[in-house]
């Protein structure tokens, strides 16, 4: 099989690693890639959110089969075009797809399904927002309605703070996405991601993980797109798994099909977990990141299998297979992430860093410049080890962390503390 993936950060590095380990793979392409990427796989510079320059592509190069990455293609409806025009695809139409795309949208499919999430308010105008904060207690959630690359949450814990999110997000910070708000409670409890496959009918659970959403220890500072994470979440125990199931994904799934958009794809469920009962905290109709290099780390070459068997529509034949291992993956950020930070410092060390089914270094942000890796984003790597106990896992990753020469970078010591205390 030709086979294509649509992206350029750790996400799709890991998707492309799993994916070459399935002998189904003849060639694999990835448009853009990274440098990481490129070391395994053919890179190609293709406009990802143009659904006809994407299909043209994909005749092109004889594409057999795309797995589309990150968000955005897929709310612009990238995955529709494929399949009118014949190429077998992975991931949401873009009607389903506003599962993502709007939180707005997510929450009127919560009320239609009645599946458990925080109580809301959805604004489109300024001052009715405030007004609404000034009358609620803290701490309290503030989200952009649409797409803000994994930023556009402020967990308020004053009034003035919400307030200020409120401004910043109708004064135009975030874009389109933040022309429209919600506003929600504050859930307590301990969150978990908890991976799904659907193929409109279908609903196959494919693993849990635990992110590490803030930039600093102890789950400190501002939030991030993802410091690190673990798989799979001792929270997330077989009875929390089910009411999940039962109370959230499958209800959502039955409405989604009634509605005339059925799912097709990896649904992450994002959840809030409390004394054993599970609530929605958002859902992304793609693999998390860095939650899907732990997830392909312990996956490996099956997971082509179970895209395919989504795509196709048999997902009910598909089963999953589970070694009882641990993953953990830590995240190098560039200094100053998530604000503002410089590229171009050189990454040393990179070349020999281990390359197995155990120990690797995918990269989010990297660019190869005369002959050596650079930092070209704000996540730049995600160092990746897999073991029997997640403490092994733990101790691997930080060796090759400590390995690794960039004085320019910086990451959290303690991903999996929750896991681990």
């Amino acid at each position: 099989m030709n086979i294509l993936i649509l992206g350029s950060g750790g996400r799709e590095h890991s998707l492309a690693w799993a994916v070459l380990q399935n002998p189904k793979c003849d060639r694999l392409i990835v448009a853009p890639g990274n440098a990481g990427i490129a070391e395994i796989a053919d890179c190609a510079r293709l406009d990802i959110e143009d659904g006809g320059a994407v299909a043209g592509f994909a005749d092109e190069n004889a594409i057999d089969f795309v797995i589309v990455g990150p968000e955005a293609p897929l709310a612009a409806g990238v995955a529709d075009r494929l399949r009118d025009a014949g190429v077998a695809v992975f991931g949401p139409s873009a009607a389903a797809a506003q599962l993502e795309a709007s939180k707005a949208f997510t929450k009127a499919i919560c009320d239609a399904a009645d599946a458990p999430t925080a109580a809301y308010a959805h604004f489109t105008d300024h001052a009715a927002a405030r007004a609404y904060v000034q009358a609620q207690p803290t701490p309290i959630v503030i989200k952009a309605d649409g797409l803000a690359a994994g930023k556009g949450v402020i967990i308020a814990q004053s009034q003035d703070e919400a307030l200020a999110a409120l401004g910043d997000m109708f004064g135009g910070s975030f874009g389109a996405a933040g022309t429209e708000v919600v506003i929600e409670e504050f859930m307590e409890g301990e969150e978990a991601s908890f991976f799904v496959l659907c193929d409109g009918e279908t609903v196959l659970p494919i693993g849990t993980a635990q992110d590490h959403k803030r930039v600093g220890e102890g789950d400190t500072g501002p939030n991030t797109g993802g410091m690190g994470a673990y798989s799979p979440a001792p929270v997330m125990t077989p009875e929390v798994t089910q009411t999940a199931l039962d109370t959230i994904v499958r209800p959502t799934m039955a409405e989604m099909a009634r509605r005339g958009t059925p799912y097709q794809g990896v649904l992450f469920v994002g959840l809030m977990i409390q004394n054993g009962v599970p609530r929605l905290v958002e859902y992304n109709v793609r693999f998390g990141d860095p939650e899907c290099q732990v997830l392909m780390m312990r996956l490996g070459a099956q997971v082509l299998d179970l895209m395919q068997a989504v795509a196709e529509g048999r997902l009910d034949q598909a089963q999953v297979n589970w070694a009882d291992d641990h993953a953990l993956t830590v995240v190098m950020a560039a200094r100053g992430y998530p604000g503002r930070y410089e590229k171009g410092s050189v990454i040393g060390g990179l070349d020999n860093q281990p390359q197995d089914s155990h120990r690797m270094v995918f990269h989010a942000g990297t660019a190869r410049r005369d002959g050596r890796y650079v930092a070209n984003g704000g996540r730049v790597l995600a160092v990746t080890a897999r073991a029997e106990s997640l403490k092994e896992a733990q101790k691997t990753a930080y060796e090759m962390v400590d390995s690794i020469d960039w004085p320019e970078g910086f990451c959290r010591r303690d991903i999996g503390w929750r896991a681990l205390d």
